[in-house]
Formats: C-alpha cells, structure tokens, sequence
C-alpha cells in the first residue's frame, strides 16, 4: 500500500493531463475509471495499470481504495461523483484529493474535517486552477490589512472550457450565482453587480460567478462576505442581465440538463496543445475592512489546464511525504505561497501605472 496512489477518472481531458505528468516526473499511478477499454490507450502509453471500477459499486470501490494511500478524483461532475469516493476513502483510511471547483462539493468535503482527523487522513479539494491561485492569493492579500470583512475575487483566462467542465456549469446553472454574505452562501442578481477590474495586464469588466472560494476563502481567511468574478465581454453584459434568470430557469429542469450535456459530449474538446502553452490566466483579490482600508494583489499564472496538471501532483507528492489531518483548503494544508511552485506564476502587490 505504501505510496500506492490512484487517479479516478484518468481517461477524462484533465485525467488525463494530470496522469501525463505524473508520468514524466517518474510516478506510477494507477488509472481507474469506470471503462477499461477507455482507459488502455492512455495506460499503454504510459506504460500503466489499469483499475476498472465503478463507483455505484461500493464493495468493489471500497475494497480498491482500501489498498491505495491515496485517491486524486477528477470525474466530475463532483456534485454527482464526490460522495461514493470520498465515504470510501474515508472508510478505508485513505487520502483525498480532488479538482473540484463546485461550491456544494468544497462544503460537503469540509464537513467530514472531524472524521477524517479521526481517520487520519486529509481531505482536500480544488487542488487545480480551482481553486489553488485564488486560494493562495485570498490569504496574501487578507494578510495586508487589520480584520478584513469583506473579499472580492476575479480571474480572466484565455483558455477555453472542456468538455467536463462544460458538463459541470451546465450542472450549476440552475443553483444561480452564489457568493457569501455575513458567513452564508446566498445568491446574486449577477447583471447588478458588474464591474470594472484591473488585471496585471489591462482592465477588464466582470460579473459574478459561483467560484470555488465561496466556501474555499472561507475556511482559509475567515473573512465572511465573498464575491467572486470572471471577466466577461464588454457587448455581453447588458445581454446577460436577461439571459442569466432564463437560463437558469430552463435548466433546472433534468431533461433539459441531460441534452446540454449530450451537446458538450459531442462537441467539446477542451484546449488543444498549443493554447495550454499560450494560454495565460490572471487572478485579482482586493479585501477591506469596516474601517475602510483596502488593499490588493494580483497573480499572473499559466494556462488553467496545465496548471492543475503540475498543482494536483504537487499537491500529491506534498501529501505522500508530509503528515496532514483534516480536511483542508489547499493554502490550508500547503501554505499561500504553494502556488508559486508551479512554472509561471507570480505574485504582484503592486502594479506599474
């Protein structure tokens, strides 16, 4: 069991980078995922095993997680798939990880942080671009001034989405807009809130999202009023005051859900080679406080893909070697300063006029 450690949902497009990866820094993964045959192209070129398990079957996961240090799940939708593997790892005494960015997932995670420690094992989710930059830069910027009280957080990338995280969004469209107000989660009227932001690079207008430091920042800061943003373009925001309530009205309905996700099936790819080593991503946090200071960071980092490619198994190797309890965000369990361990991040205090 020593170091044995499992990548579920290997075959899927971030599985399948994070695999890569671990491969080239000479680890030896097991892949698992419900499908052998969908696995094998991955695994013989890697020169790894394969283990077929389903995560409806629950002796069989249980006895598989049971034999391995460690899980890194990255089937999503996590609002679907979280709960059978994260029972069965902590029912066998084995380490969590996930790349989550869903808000319901981060607070069902952190709610087994006492029967994990009783476990002995760490739970932690968002090791990914959702949510380790924002994470990371939330508690750099909550430091600068005396009580923070409230957090706003945008990121801009100029990636596209893939074909699971189009599934996921399509998911979550119909829970609205979520941001956290006196220490609750409630939801926004998004066209509203649109602002201006000035990124490392240039200012760009955004809206609010549902992002993972809804309940990530949180736990990590304190800091109880949370908003978080995306940039957005210019000529859309007008437009997205109407289409938002409509949309997610339409798809609270299943039927409607099951045929946006048969779409994205079909016709999402996810970024090619050459836009994850172009790509750029930036990540902006201001915080105050009731006294009126303020103050703000900035992050510059890589393509969001390849960056949780190099984070998740980061964050794998820091668990295998370390001894951490509990469950964690990840500037919990790796400090603020872990995403500066991947290629081409940085941190900004101030910018250049």
């Amino acid at each position: 069991m020593a170091n044995k450690w499992i990548i579920y949902g290997a075959n899927g497009y971030t599985g399948t980078l994070i695999a890569k990866e671990a491969h080239a820094r000479g680890l030896r993964p097991f892949l698992a995922g419900r499908s052998k045959e969908k696995l094998l192209p991955l695994a013989e070129a890697l020169n790894l095993d394969i283990i077929e398990v389903n995560l409806t079957d629950g002796n069989h996961l249980n006895k598989i997680v049971a034999e391995s240090s460690l899980v890194l799940h990255t089937a999503g939708p996590f609002i679907h798939t979280c709960e059978p593997m994260l029972h069965a790892c902590l029912a066998g005494k084995t380490h969590y990880l996930d790349v989550t960015g869903e808000i319901p997932v981060f607070e069902q995670v952190f709610s087994y942080d006492e029967e994990a420690r009783k476990q002995n094992i760490v739970l932690i989710p968002g090791v990914g671009f959702d949510v380790v930059p924002t994470d990371c830069l939330a508690v750099h910027t909550a430091k600068k001034i005396a009580d923070p009280c409230e957090i706003h957080l945008a990121f801009n990338t100029s990636s596209t989405a893939s074909r699971g995280t189009a599934k996921t969004m399509v998911e979550h469209l119909r829970f609205g807009v979520q941001a956290r107000r006196n220490g609750k989660i409630e939801k926004l009227a998004t066209a509203k809130k649109a602002r201006h932001v000035r990124f490392s690079d240039k200012e760009r207008q955004v809206l609010p999202i549902s992002w993972g430091d809804v309940a990530t920042a949180y736990r990590s800061t304190g800091i109880e009023n949370i908003t978080t943003y995306t940039s957005f373009p210019n000529r859309l925001i007008n437009h997205y005051r109407w289409v938002e309530p409509i949309t997610r009205g339409m798809f609270s309905f299943a039927s409607t859900r099951r045929l946006a996700q048969k779409w994205a099936e079909k016709n999402i790819t996810g970024p090619d080679d050459k836009t994850r080593e172009r790509a750029l991503s930036q990540v902006w946090c201001r915080v105050a406080n009731s006294a009126g200071e303020a103050a703000e960071s900035w992050l510059e980092t890589g393509e969001a893909y390849q960056f949780t490619a190099i984070s998740a198994v980061n964050a794998v190797e820091a668990v295998l070697a370390r001894t951490l309890r509990g469950a964690l965000t990840p500037a919990q369990a790796f400090g603020e300063n872990c995403v500066l361990q991947v290629p081409g991040s940085r941190i900004f205090d101030s910018l250049a006029e």
